[in-house]
């Protein structure tokens, strides 16, 4: 019985597996396609890079980088072509020039700066000195208007 349902239980781990390697095979053309695919932006999604967009726009945009790459372009003439057309947006990863080194650097500037004002004022919390003098004895009204107001909430 264990016979009978083991064998198209092993057929089917065996039989899948055999198609896989025709799937994972690809040419040298596809894979510097999507190397550079994957670092320009969709300006349709806005978030994605146009290799893992599904917008026809996309599409199109990596049918231009494989003519360009069949063609001979190297990755820094396809990303220059883009970068004419597009401007600094296309790029995912913004250069590293001008104004953009705000864009990479401020982070780490709040960041610190945040953290220098946390210490400054938990280090005044942590030396703030108690008062010299005790605080000043309640006067008779006070006094017993408090023990009025425990007692009505008893």
């Amino acid at each position: 019985m264990f016979r009978l349902f083991s064998i198209p239980i092993l057929l089917c781990f065996v039989i899948p597996t055999a198609g896989l390697a025709e799937v994972v095979d690809e040419t040298e053309i596809d894979q510097k396609v999507r190397e550079i695919a994957k670092t320009l932006r969709c300006t349709v999604c806005q978030t994605e890079n146009i290799w893992e967009s599904g917008a026809p726009l996309a599409h199109q945009m990596r049918e231009a980088v494989r003519e360009r790459v069949i063609q001979g372009q190297s990755t820094e003439e396809i990303r220059a072509y883009f970068h004419s057309r597009y401007g600094d947006y296309i790029m995912m990863e913004p250069p590293k020039q001008g104004v953009n080194w705000l864009i990479w650097l401020a982070p780490f500037l709040l960041l610190f700066g945040g953290g220098a004002l946390l210490w400054r004022e938990v280090k005044g919390w942590v030396t703030r000195t108690p008062p010299s003098q005790p605080p000043p004895a309640l006067d008779e009204t006070s006094r017993r208007r408090i023990e009025r107001e425990l007692n009505d909430n008893q």
